[in-house]
């Protein structure tokens, strides 16, 4: 656990939970209000995406921001393009000189993991194909990630609702790129909403791969809205389970909410802080 995560948590808590920002942020509501409501429900951190888009306010001033309300951040996106990633070797370049780039903002600023992504599958190209090019561009950069204790997460998304095309859409996938990369820093974003989509049996699945979860996102399904009793997945069972694997890691909400957006972020902690 790095020293800003240390800071941020209570042994009280039984998950550490966060909440990507680009989903919480409505007109009127100010980022430093956003924030300070966030801590005082118990969020010890908030996450953001591509850092690189940034420009208003830019990612320095929403860490700033966070830091003086009391919040971590507890995961970013790595490099460009969710599409157009690392199973095409002709970005492995690019993507090694932004994680490069995105791990050093991550150790000054205590970020403990990066989300990376696999991209589109390449025509002619099977899915065995894609994972080898996708550990060749990861084993560019592992050792690095390494040496700085940052983890790269690379999420695992759905293809039937969110995005088509998108070749790590299988827990299996993702856990077989993993072994092949060889490094304990190259590990998986579980996205649960995502993989409920795509595969169900969720308990089951993060028991047998936690090892290889270096980050939880979660939203309703169906819908991709509140924890609530109108959508299909039982989150105070599933994170009693994550809880009880011994994961000491962040569980990021990314749903789109109803209505409020405080309040809605306080129940969805309230369901989730579980163990």
């Amino acid at each position: 656990m790095t020293a800003a995560a240390e800071a941020s948590y209570s042994p009280a808590m039984r998950i550490k939970q966060s909440f990507c920002l680009p989903m919480y942020r409505p007109q009127g509501l100010d980022l430093a209000t956003l924030f300070r409501e966030a801590k005082s429900a118990g969020y010890p951190a908030t996450e953001v995406w591509d850092r690189f888009a940034l420009t208003d306010p830019g990612w320095e001033e929403i860490f700033e921001t966070a830091r003086s309300a009391g919040l971590a951040i507890a995961s970013m996106s790595g490099h460009r393009s969710l599409p157009d990633g690392l199973n095409k070797a002709e970005n492995h370049e690019r993507i090694e000189a932004e994680l490069r780039e995105s791990i050093d903002v991550a150790v000054r600023w205590g970020i403990p993991g990066l989300i990376c992504f696999s991209g589109n599958r390449n025509p002619g190209q099977s899915d065995l194909e894609g994972m080898v090019v996708s550990a060749r561009g990861l084993r560019r950069i592992a050792r690095y990630a390494g040496e700085k204790g940052v983890n790269l997460n690379v999420e695992l998304l759905n293809t039937r609702v969110n995005h088509p095309g998108y070749q790590c859409d299988h827990t299996d996938w993702g856990a077989a790129l993993c072994e092949m990369v060889g490094s304990p820093r190259v590990k998986l974003l579980y996205d649960i909403y995502h993989m409920q989509i795509m595969e169900g049996d969720l308990i089951r699945t993060i028991r047998a791969n936690i090892a290889r979860i270096g980050h939880f996102h979660t939203a309703g399904n169906p819908g991709r809205q509140d924890l609530d009793d109108e959508q299909e997945l039982n989150y105070k069972g599933i994170c009693r389970a994550i809880a009880a694997t011994g994961y000491d890691g962040y569980v990021g909400h990314e749903f789109r909410p109803k209505g409020d957006v405080i309040a809605a972020l306080r129940a969805a902690f309230a369901v989730c802080d579980q163990g």
